[in-house]
């Protein structure tokens, strides 16, 4: 299989062998030791998925969405949330399963765009792994001590004991220590093999999922007709579902977690896709029953905004299922700080093979684990849990995760389709302007919304926006012809039992403008520290570029092992 690296040899003249490969030209050796394991499953892979993604979507966002946002309509939210994450996740279906190793965003922002825009990827995937762990686990923290809370009472006012106990539990000064308890304990955890983990993240996210379905069954049975009329409550309006379906989208992230650990999954390129789709089909079900069951139970003016289903059967007189759900819901969360977090030390091993960072982090022990990348990647979330309020940084991380789509989706029109040959960078710059667009759309319609003064002229302007997006993806369809495969992109023998993701281009354009349009929705402080996030990610890739790669041990190997890994995934197509 040639390519500027060389050739890569049969495996019957050597270099594949299970102790690994050696480039022809001796540029990268590779042993096992810097190898993972293959042993995720599709049942594994698909447990990771869901039990990163559901989380405060149902505990929190189904109620907040239904009381101020979509009244009844708050299914219909969450169904069109999961129209608009298929987009993105179709993509990373097709990737995940064309890059078998670890990295996602990362490794297909390489491959598409080279190493500065895969840099920037990297950056926004660790505001997705660490950031959103160190979140879930603060929150975590946060509602351990409401829990504690509840139990208080006149009768306890003054007791020395109970009030050192609440101490504890919020000492002040932005310090949770719970959140400290449950990183720490995740850190540990994932410390002792990734093998070991998936055995407790199987089992909590089962649990997970039996829990909304309890939840879901049991609002269901006390659902009352009258609560679901009118189904678009005056003051919302049937806009109101689409206010919804922008909130409710953030229920949906974490299923792209699933693309990291393909660097240790079974015959990734047939369950990769498999798994992603399979997390998708899951959690949107789950979702739009839970908002239904939700508003059917109770009025939507009567939905808690931070605690729906355990209030909401309060309201309903079963406080036996108000306390299943609470303790539930305390039990069930810290399995998505621990499938979040698991993914960071993949992303990091990944950016160590390509010399973008020391390689400590690319230590793989003898039981094929990144015990070192773990623990460094564990302190950075553990402090960030226990000291940084989020009051500001949900923004950020929202914005990161969503720009890693974004790079994604391009990825696949970039792998997909290809300039004109008297045109060249034709597709580059009709993809850029696309993206300007998308964004400015977004800024259009959110200030539509906030100057109603001025809503004609930004009416017309998102109008012409759009328009031009639209005649934008029609000149990339008609223009930019389309690639066969993306095997044949970096070989002559083509592997139809891949996954395609299907109506590229247009497809992942839809998906790209959601994300930019959600984007454009956050706050401006938000919007701010996304820029200069961004823009310190390239500083520290122009840095690394003149003063880090001398220090690299493994600098220019991620070719020969991306062609490895496929050959390894389209001979273990022909095996399965």
């Amino acid at each position: 299989m040639p390519s500027e690296y060389g050739s890569v040899q049969s495996s019957e003249s050597s270099p594949l062998t299970h102790d690994g490969f050696h480039v022809e030209n001796g540029e990268s050796v590779i042993h096992q030791h810097h190898e993972l394991h293959r042993h995720l499953s599709l049942f594994d892979l698909t447990c990771l998925g869901v039990g990163a993604t559901i989380g405060s979507g149902v505990f929190v966002l189904t109620g907040l969405i239904a009381h101020s946002q979509a009244g009844p309509a708050c299914f219909l939210s969450w169904a069109i949330a999961g129209a608009a994450a298929c987009l993105s996740g179709l993509c990373y279906a097709e990737l995940g399963g064309r890059f078998p190793q670890a990295g996602s965003s990362y490794v297909y922002a390489r491959e598409t765009m080279g190493e500065c825009a895969s840099v920037i990827a990297g950056a926004c995937l660790f505001l997705e792994y660490v950031g959103s762990a160190s979140a879930v686990a603060r929150s975590w923290g946060d509602k351990v001590v409401e829990f504690a809370r509840s139990f208080d009472s006149e009768e306890k006012a003054g007791n020395f004991l109970w009030e050192c106990f609440l101490f504890v539990l919020d000492p002040g000064f932005g310090i949770n220590p719970c959140a400290f308890l449950i990183s720490l304990a995740s850190v540990l955890l994932l410390m002792g093999g990734v093998k070991e983990s998936k055995v407790v993240a199987n089992t909590f996210t089962t649990f997970n999922v039996c829990l909304v379905l309890f939840m879901s069954g049991m609002s269901l049975s006390l659902m009352k007709r009258e609560n679901m009329t009118p189904l678009f409550p005056s003051e919302f309006g049937a806009g109101g579902v689409i206010r919804g379906a922008t909130s409710s989208f953030f229920g949906y992230i974490g299923f792209d977690e699933i693309c990291c650990m393909s660097g240790e999954a079974i015959n990734p390129s047939k369950n990769m896709p498999r798994a992603i789709i399979l997390t998708l089909a899951i959690v949107s079900s789950l979702y739009v029953t839970a908002a239904f069951g939700l508003t059917s139970m109770v009025p939507y003016n009567e939905c808690s905004e931070t605690s729906g289903f355990p209030d909401g059967f309060r309201y309903r007189g079963v406080n036996w299922a108000a306390q299943v759900s609470a303790i539930g819901e305390l039990v069930s969360l810290p399995v998505v700080v621990l499938v979040t977090i698991m993914a960071q030390p993949r992303l990091q091993y990944a950016m160590a093979m390509d010399g973008i960072l020391p390689p400590v982090f690319a230590a793989v022990d003898s039981l094929g684990n990144l015990t070192e990348g773990t623990r460094i990647a564990g302190i950075v979330m553990i402090a960030t849990a226990t000291l940084v309020p989020f009051t500001y940084l949900n923004d950020l991380i929202s914005a990161g995760i969503l720009l890693a789509f974004t790079m994604t989706n391009t990825s696949v029109i970039l792998i997909r389709q290809s300039s004109p040959s008297d045109k060249p960078y034709l597709l580059e710059k009709l993809m850029g302007c696309f993206h300007s667009l998308s964004l400015l759309t977004g800024f259009m319609l959110k200030s539509s919304l906030l100057a109603k003064s001025t809503a004609k002229l930004t009416h017309l302007l998102s109008v012409t926006f759009c328009l031009s997006n639209i005649f934008i993806g029609y000149k990339i369809q008609t223009q930019c012809q389309s690639k066969r495969s993306l095997m044949q992109w970096h070989s002559n023998e083509p592997n139809p039992s891949m996954y395609l993701a299907p109506f590229v281009p247009i497809l992942p354009l839809c998906g790209s403008f959601v994300n930019l349009y959600l984007i454009a929705q956050l706050d401006r402080i938000g919007l701010m520290m996304i820029f200069c996030y961004v823009g310190s990610a390239i500083g520290f890739y122009f840095y690394n570029l003149q003063y880090g790669k001398k220090n690299t041990a493994h600098g220019h190997r991620h070719a020969p092992e991306r062609m490895i890994s496929l050959h390894e995934a389209k001979r273990s197509d022909t095996n399965n």
